[in-house]
């Protein structure tokens, strides 16, 4: 069964607007928890402008399921996540004054320089991530990196999928089948929801694990948190 980590930002984000500390996110990554979900996911960017530092710190402290930090692999995030020591640790390419992740990473550019990343990492016993696209080269590239898992990056699948769902699910079906010839094992997110995760989790053989934020988080404002998680859920068996 593909496991569910909730991205919790959107939580942290409506904290921030006001100050204080309401709503209470770890408490709120406790109660997604409790709820249902497998995991918890946090994307730290620069100016903090949802998840902080310190909440990781707290995060880390609480969470029974499994944490995972995403963010981009600047000297600082490295230094972060070392201290933190989550369970998983997602590299995203994007840069720190980003809206949201929108292109997954050419490894093979930046081949040296994920490597060297990935070792340090491996060393503390984190394991890794690599959001990539769907793109055959890019999973054999990152089989030489040593990366443990990639994450196919669906915002694609998520556009084309009213048009035809089976054709914008057939690259995601093919790198999945070929990182599975290889050993490397398969996350996926971005812009998975109610209306798409299903099909695309009953297709993608292995699937791991999804991390879902945004859509689940506006699905609970009108269905409650609980009863969204199951939800989701429902939608990975």
């Amino acid at each position: 069964m593909t496991r569910l980590s909730v991205n919790i930002n959107k939580a942290a984000t409506l904290r921030n607007a006001r100050g204080g500390n309401n709503p209470n996110v770890i408490q709120f990554a406790k109660d997604c928890e409790r709820f249902g979900a497998e995991g918890i996911t946090v994307h730290p960017r620069p100016d903090e402008r949802h998840i902080r530092k310190k909440d990781l710190f707290l995060l880390k402290n609480v969470i029974n399921t499994e944490f995972n930090i995403e963010g981009f692999p600047s000297k600082d995030f490295v230094e972060m996540v070392l201290k933190v020591k989550p369970n998983q640790v997602t590299l995203v390419p994007d840069p720190p004054d980003a809206l949201t992740s929108n292109f997954g990473w050419d490894i093979i550019k930046n081949s040296t320089f994920l490597k060297e990343i990935i070792c340090e990492f491996h060393v503390k016993g984190i394991r890794t991530s690599i959001f990539i696209e769907p793109i055959k080269k890019m999973i054999l590239a990152a089989k030489e990196i040593n990366t443990d898992r990639v994450e196919l990056y669906t915002e694609s699948y998520a556009n084309k999928f009213s048009k035809n769902k089976e054709k914008a699910i057939k690259p995601f079906i093919e790198s999945a089948e070929l990182a599975h010839r290889i050993d490397l094992e398969i996350n996926a997110g971005h812009d998975l929801n109610l209306q798409n995760l299903k099909f695309f989790a009953s297709n993608i053989y292995k699937l791991k694990e999804v991390s879902i934020g945004h859509a689940l988080i506006c699905d609970a404002l009108y269905f409650g948190l609980e009863n969204t998680i199951q939800m989701y859920k429902r939608n990975l068996v």
